[in-house]
């Protein structure tokens, strides 16, 4: 149980060195966020570090890199569920769901579906998800965690397709890969990375 536990800090501990630092960017609906931790998760849970009263971007400026990871574990992993998940894909869906709350396990059930399985788009892990990702693990266990990353990198390509401000997270300046689709790459085999002519292709639409 100790080295599960420690293997879980050791997930949460590499996403807020992956997250980095304070920013505050106009074009990320997150707002103002420090080691992947936003203004509007630190409001939702009441982190209030000045004392104030008013939980501002101040707040945000003071949290601690072990508080992040205290957060991640208990409203990232440990309460959605996705501690009974398979553990083929505990490290990238707790990742994605610090960059995208329920949508991770929205891209979850939608694979579950394809799939096969007959599962609720919800956004949220139950007994009918948990059962229906055994399953499919079942199924295909050295390839689940492949088909949920590739999922999770058409999504962030949707989000870019959709929104022009958004482009600039999953395509760098110089025309390669932005650090949505190298986050999403992380956790898929290196056979399922797109090339530089495949990447480029994908993203020709976006001028």
């Amino acid at each position: 149980m100790a080295a599960i536990q420690n293997g879980i800090r050791h997930m949460a501990e590499e996403i807020v060195a992956r997250e980095g630092g304070y920013v505050n960017d106009p074009d990320d609906p997150g707002g103002a966020t420090k080691y992947g931790v936003t203004i509007h998760t630190m409001r939702r849970l009441g982190i209030d570090l000045d004392g104030n009263g008013k939980i501002t971007a101040e707040d945000v400026k003071r949290l601690s890199r072990n508080k992040a990871v205290e957060i991640f574990l208990q409203h990232y992993f440990l309460s959605p569920r996705i501690a009974e998940l398979p553990s083929v894909l505990h490290e990238t869906v707790f990742d994605m769901y610090v960059n995208a709350g329920g949508n991770a396990v929205k891209i979850l059930q939608r694979l579950l579906r394809e799939m096969g399985e007959d599962v609720s788009v919800d956004g949220a892990i139950g007994p009918q998800t948990i059962a229906a990702c055994a399953r499919a693990n079942a199924k295909a266990p050295d390839h689940i965690a492949d088909a949920y990353g590739i999922a999770r990198r058409n999504y962030y390509f949707n989000i870019a397709d959709r929104r022009p401000a958004s482009r600039k997270y999953a395509r760098t300046r110089a025309g390669g890969k932005g650090g949505w689709i190298k986050r999403a790459e992380e956790f898929i085999s290196k056979r399922y990375h797109l090339s530089d002519a495949q990447f480029a292709q994908r993203v020709s639409s976006w001028g």
